[in-house]
């Protein structure tokens, strides 16, 4: 079964996609995700300029051979770019291989492991009153896990606030993770990690009060804390029982997470920003993580999500898949389909898409009273409608950045 086309498709119907559409001599066509939130055009002209051109005529039966191919031939190895573009074509071809066998995916990965996928939502509010309000609203919606991000007194614009950021400019629709908003330039929010410090806990223990000791309850630092300070921080929010804390110091410092875990019995989440196995090697061997938070479309798609989950069963370690919206609905199914075959899933992230969204890519997905499904359609379970995706042509978009109170850039 030859590879005849590639074909690049980028669309913007709520935020910027890219999509690596691949078709067969034999007509099946397959789907992958590329997109690499706020550099996605870099994406697009490696796919476009180097692995298209190395598709055309491969058997697409031969996923993991054109995987190695793809990573060891580029010799320059890794990276978000790259890994963003190999996934598409991983993804794509694990969509034609089950189209081909007349499975879903995660009947070719071993089978489901689990009924559904338990998935966690994200609420957030400047103040008490509208965080309540948020996290009584995403109950309502099935959610039975829920992230928990708050203003601090003193910041104007923080990550995660929904009501601090929209789609679309000024078009005003709620927007709970990573706005990356439209424009020629990105947006400056303030940071102050002292104030942050203090005010989280206080948040914690109220929302504890205010809906009981039973919910699942997550919260996501953002790499913005030293190693010290996040074991603080760790520390702090025992008594509320998390579920995780997730980035609590930037992870390229891996051993930092050592001294976290010397201080807490707080679950830690990371990886969202990793993009090999080989980032896990040493967090997971050392059991300095409770969950893998890689994301397929950054990763190298199915295939390393896979094996690094295989991994870190050996040490009780769970998944957590990255999956809020910079992931399309394609990269979001890939996921799914592993998190459903493996033994140690954990929970997965699930933002809604917009309308808009869900009309480019139509999805056999299901949620259900806090648990999500692929389905059980050939393959991934998402076609592409390409007049649909014409109608929204790609604009520029950046996610902000954060300043200090003496203007030294700070991670967001």
């Amino acid at each position: 079964m030859r590879i005849v086309a590639a074909d690049v498709v980028v669309t913007s119907p709520h935020r910027n996609f890219v999509t690596l559409k691949i078709t067969t001599d034999d007509g099946l066509t397959g789907l992958g995700d590329a997109t690499l939130n706020g550099r996605e055009l870099a994406v697009v002209s490696y796919l476009r300029d180097h692995v298209v051109p190395l598709l055309i005529g491969r058997d697409a039966h031969r996923i993991e051979d054109a995987w190695q191919f793809l990573y060891r031939s580029s010799y320059w190895r890794r990276g978000p770019v790259t890994m963003a573009a190999i996934a598409a074509v991983d993804m794509a071809l694990w969509d034609i291989k089950g189209k081909a066998a007349g499975m879903p995916v995660y009947q070719l990965l071993g089978g489901a492991s689990r009924s559904g996928l338990l998935a966690y939502g994200h609420a957030s509010g400047k103040e008490l009153p509208e965080l309540f309000d948020s996290v009584r609203e995403h109950q309502e919606q099935g959610y039975q896990a829920i992230r928990v991000q708050t203003g601090v007194p003193g910041l104007k614009s923080i990550y995660g606030i929904a009501s601090n950021a929209t789609f679309d400019g000024n078009a005003g629709e709620r927007y709970d993770h990573e706005p990356a908003q439209r424009g020629d330039l990105p947006s400056e929010e303030d940071w102050d990690t002292r104030s942050y410090l203090r005010h989280v806990p206080t948040v914690f223990e109220a929302v504890r009060s205010e809906f009981g000791p039973e919910l699942p309850l997550l919260h996501d630092g953002h790499h913005r804390m030293t190693p010290i300070q996040a074991a603080r921080l760790a520390k702090s929010l025992e008594p509320y029982d998390l579920f995780w804390l997730e980035d609590c110091t930037p992870a390229e410092n891996q051993e930092a997470l050592r001294l976290v875990r010397q201080h807490s019995t707080t679950p830690l989440a990371i990886g969202e920003i990793f993009n090999t196995v080989w980032d896990f090697q040493l967090i997971i061997r050392e059991q300095l993580i409770d969950y893998v938070r890689a994301a397929s479309t950054h990763f190298g798609g199915i295939s390393p999500l896979k094996k690094v989950m295989d991994y870190a069963a050996q040490y009780q370690i769970r998944s957590g898949f990255h999956g809020p919206t910079d992931i399309s609905p394609v990269g979001l199914a890939a996921q799914m389909h592993v998190g459903l075959a493996i033994h140690n899933f954990g929970i997965q992230e699930y933002m809604q898409h917009g309308e808009r969204t869900n009309e480019v890519f139509r999805q056999s997905m299901t949620f259900t009273d806090g648990f999500l499904h692929p389905g059980d359609q050939p393959g991934l379970g998402v076609e592409m409608d390409l007049d649909e995706a014409g109608r929204y042509p790609y604009q520029r978009a950046y996610l902000p950045y954060n300043r200090l109170a003496d203007g030294t850039v700070h991670d967001w």
